[in-house]
């Protein structure tokens, strides 16, 4: 099949940086151009040394790459990539945003957790979210796609089965997470300083982080009612992975057994969620550089109560490779193409 032209603005990140590394090794993508405001004109392996001889490739500007690709993927921050779906769509691009602008269906919502308001209206009825396990119809035809955050992706999966079954109390959902640094980007801040963060373990953003709207927002949809939660994220002196542990009341009494192969009924035909044995529980260590979300079930029952943990790498499953993931959808590609990797168990 003809190469897909896939080019990267804000490849200096760490999530757009992982996509280059990802395009790189995938069998029916080329990496045509990529863009930094901050690195123009430098070779991405100064940066990222580890590309050395790999990919020399030199940073240009958003038109250049705007140019040269059937595909645009954005890692920016939020606000940034409207104007450039616009761009994109306009000259008949597909457009993924693996930032925060088109992930969020009511502009409320936007308004009141990024202090920002929607620009191009046209833009964001066209945007499908880009779940692919829940949304990969609507994926298949879009031209723009909001890539889901981090958290939200993790969190999703591991309460996809009970929402949609509606076997849970949807308005008292307690989520526990826990992300590495590279979650917060690359610009420095004092929480993510290797002397503040090392060797600590603390929550951040109680209550009030930017993802809890898009947690509700798909949850919602799954159980067709207004879905509530609690939700507190840490920051793990870590590279990268988050773990989510995540505890429900159930509606009625529920065999544990029963709730597991219903579980692996609903994810029997998806490559990239493993829907761990009873016994077993979900762990960072074994999820690292690969796209799986990794989800275990724990009852406790004298609480009639589900424990989920789930584990995903946050920079593939979490960023760059569910992107590439929703590229093989729109290019009818098998979807597991350029992704199927196994985790580093060590």
């Amino acid at each position: 099949m003809k190469l897909i032209k896939a080019g990267v603005i804000g490849a200096s990140g760490y999530a757009g940086a992982e996509l280059v590394r990802l395009l790189l090794m995938h069998p029916y993508a080329e990496l045509t151009a990529i863009s930094s405001k901050s690195y123009t004109g430098k070779p991405i392996s100064e940066l990222y040394p580890g590309f050395y001889q790999l990919c020399d490739m030199v940073f240009s500007d958003e038109d250049t790459v705007i140019a040269a690709s059937d595909i645009v993927f954005a890692s920016l921050p939020h606000g940034l990539s409207e104007p450039l779906a616009r761009k994109c769509y306009d000259a008949h691009v597909k457009f993924i945003d693996l930032g925060a602008d088109f992930r969020l269906r009511d502009e409320q919502d936007y308004r009141e957790w990024y202090k920002l308001d929607y620009h191009d209206s046209e833009l964001h009825e066209l945007a499908v979210y880009g779940l692919p396990e829940l949304y990969r119809a609507q994926i298949k035809g879009a031209d723009i796609i909001g890539n889901p955050g981090c958290y939200p992706t993790s969190i999703a999966l591991a309460l996809a089965p009970l929402m949609k079954l509606g076997l849970v109390n949807e308005q008292h959902i307690i989520i526990d997470a826990k992300s590495g640094t590279t979650g917060a980007g690359k610009g420095l801040s004092d929480n993510t300083h290797f002397p503040r963060c090392n060797e600590a373990f603390a929550p951040y953003k109680v209550a009030a982080h930017r993802h809890t709207p898009e947690i509700e927002q798909t949850l919602s949809e799954l159980c067709h009612s207004k879905a509530s939660i609690t939700f507190t994220p840490h920051l793990l002196p870590i590279n990268r992975g988050i773990i989510s542990t995540i505890y429900v009341d159930l509606t009625d009494e529920a065999i544990l057994e029963e709730l597991w192969s219903m579980y692996r009924l609903f994810y029997q035909d998806e490559p990239f969620v493993r829907v761990l044995p009873l016994g077993s529980c979900a762990d960072l260590k074994y999820i690292k550089y690969s796209n799986f979300c990794d989800v275990s079930l724990h009852m406790d029952a004298r609480n009639n109560r589900l424990i989920l943990v789930s584990a995903i790498d946050n920079m593939v499953k979490g960023a760059a490779g569910q992107a590439i993931q929703n590229m093989n959808i729109l290019f009818d590609c098998k979807e597991d193409s350029g992704l199927m990797y196994v985790p580093a168990s060590f």
